[in-house]
């Protein structure tokens, strides 16, 4: 299986999970020149930007720790050209959570890029 369709197979369990934990998704794979967003959801009056990266194993390091410093501002950098595209006012209340997946095992960050 090629990168983008394990990617994909992983962001749909993710989306899953997040629908279980009461999330409504609004979007998938959001997509603009400055970057990608995985899901975008509503959850608890935020808008949700997240994350999902996915680990066979920890022998190459957690999934938490690819989400770099430099993906932190291109995924902060996509939600703010979101909000403008959809008009969104700056005092939308927003967080940006992760799901990290290792093997089977599905975890939620919310508020991921202050835990990080």
């Amino acid at each position: 299986m090629n990168n983008r369709a394990l990617g994909a197979e992983f962001e749909e369990k993710a989306a899953n999970y997040l629908i279980r934990s009461g999330y409504r998704i609004l979007e998938r794979n959001f997509r603009c020149k400055t970057g990608e967003i995985d899901l975008i959801a509503q959850d608890d009056g935020y808008l949700c930007f997240i994350e999902v990266k996915y680990r066979s194993s920890s022998s190459k390091g957690y999934p938490a720790e690819a989400i770099t410093p430099n993906k932190m501002r291109r995924i902060t950098r996509t939600a703010m050209f979101y909000m403008l595209l959809h008009k969104l006012p700056e005092s939308t209340p927003c967080r940006f959570d992760a799901v990290v997946i290792l093997d089977k095992e599905i975890s939620l960050i919310k508020n991921a890029f202050g835990a990080m």
